[in-house]
C-alpha cells in the first residue's frame, strides 16, 4: 500500500502519517505538501528518516507537480486545505483556489492515472448550524463561511467525479480535532499556549457556541477505516459526541492548568459564527468504528504535550 498523502505537515495529516507507518510495516507514504504558514516539518521529525516516507513539496493547484508526485501510488487521502475560518472571512480568495480548485486537480490527475481510492477530508461544517438533532451524510449543505462553502463546494465536485466518472471517492466529515501539533491559531493550542505564557484567552460572544471534540487520533483511525472499508461514492460522518460549548472548554482548559477566570477575554464574536454543530456517526460505526480516548483523558494529554513541547509551538507562535 503506497499513498499519496497531501496536507501532510499540517496537523491532522501528520497525525494520520505517522498513524498509518506505524499501524502497517508495508505501508509506504508520499507526502505533498505546499509548506503554507501552517505548515511544520518538525511535526514528522521522528520519520524523516524512513525508508517507507518521503516528502515532496509541491502546489495542488499545479497540475504538472501533482502528476509527478501521484505516479506510482495506490490510494490519494486529501488533507491539504486552508482552514482557518477567520482567515477566510478576510480573504477568502486563497481558500476557493486551494479548497476548490486543487481538488478538482487531485481528482482529475487521480483519475487518469487509474488510482484505486480517493478520500476527500471535509468537515462537518459544511452543514452549517443546527440547534438540536445531529445532521446526517445526506443532509442538505448549508455553509456559513468561506471557508466552509469552499469545503462544501470541494465535496460536490468529489461527488460529480464519483457519479459521472465512476471514480472510487468517498468523503470523511468530522467533527472539530484536537490533539498534538495542531497549529497555535486554533482555539484549543491557542487558549493552552496563551496560558502557559501567562496571557489571556479570547473567547468568541457569550462562549455558548456548541461544538463536538473529536481526538485527531481517533479520526485518523476513522479515515483508515474509510480506506479499508468505505464505499465509492460514500460520505462518512466522523464524530465524538463529545459536544460542549466553548466557555465550558474554556473552563476545562483552565482547570487543568490551574488558571482563573481572569484569564478570560471575551470579545466580540465571529462575523456568521454557527452556533452548533452536531452529526449522527451511526454510518461509519456500523463500519466499525470506535473512540479509542475519552475526551477527558484526551484533553489532558493534549495539554500535557503542549507543556512538554514548548520549542515546537513557540516559534510558530511568534511568527503568527
Amino acid at each position: 500500500m503506497k499513498l499519496f498523502v497531501t496536507g501532510g505537515l499540517g496537523f491532522i495529516g501528520s497525525n494520520f502519517i505517522r498513524y498509518i507507518l506505524n499501524k502497517y510495516p508495508n505501508a509506504s507514504i508520499v507526502n505533498f505538501d505546499k509548506q503554507t504558514y501552517a505548515s511544520c516539518k518538525a511535526s514528522l521529525k521522528d520519520i524523516q528518516g524512513s525508508k517507507r516516507y518521503r516528502f515532496l513539496k509541491g502546489d495542488i493547484c499545479n497540475k504538472r507537480a501533482v502528476k509527478n508526485a501521484m505516479n506510482g501510488c495506490n490510494a490519494v487521502i486529501n488533507f491539504a486545505a486552508e482552514s482557518h475560518v477567520d482567515r477566510s472571512i478576510k480573504d477568502p480568495v486563497v481558500f476557493l483556489k486551494t479548497n476548490i480548485i486543487g481538488v478538482e486537480v487531485l481528482l482529475s490527475v487521480a483519475k487518469n492515472l487509474k488510482i484505486k481510492k480517493f478520500i476527500q477530508i471535509s468537515t462537518d461544517e459544511v452543514y452549517g448550524s443546527r440547534l438540536r438533532g445531529s445532521f446526517k451524510e445526506g443532509d442538505i449543505l448549508e455553509p456559513n463561511s468561506p471557508y466552509s462553502a469552499s469545503k462544501a463546494s470541494a465535496d460536490l465536485i468529489v461527488r460529480s467525479y464519483s457519479k459521472t466518472y465512476n471514480f472510487n471517492a468517498m468523503i470523511t466529515r468530522s467533527s472539530n480535532n484536537f490533539g498534538p501539533f495542531q497549529f497555535p491559531e486554533k482555539v484549543i493550542p491557542l487558549f493552552v499556549t496563551n496560558l502557559l505564557k501567562n496571557k489571556k484567552v479570547p473567547l468568541y460572544g457569550d462562549g455558548k457556541n456548541v461544538r463536538d471534540w473529536i481526538f485527531v487520533l481517533d479520526n485518523c483511525a476513522g479515515i483508515d477505516l474509510v480506506l479499508r472499508k468505505g464505499k465509492g461514492g460514500e460520505i462518512y460522518n466522523i464524530g465524538a459526541g463529545n459536544e460542549i460549548n466553548n466557555k465550558q472548554l474554556t473552563q476545562t482548559i483552565l482547570k487543568i492548568l490551574e488558571k482563573s477566570d481572569k484569564y478570560v477575554k471575551y470579545v466580540k464574536d465571529r462575523l456568521g459564527h454557527d452556533r452548533r454543530y452536531s452529526i449522527d456517526t451511526s454510518k461509519i460505526r456500523k463500519l466499525g468504528f470506535k473512540l479509542e480516548v475519552s475526551f477527558p483523558e484526551a484533553i489532558v494529554s493534549t495539554v500535557n504535550w503542549y507543556k512538554v513541547n514548548q520549542l515546537w509551538w513557540m516559534k510558530l507562535k511568534k511568527g503568527y
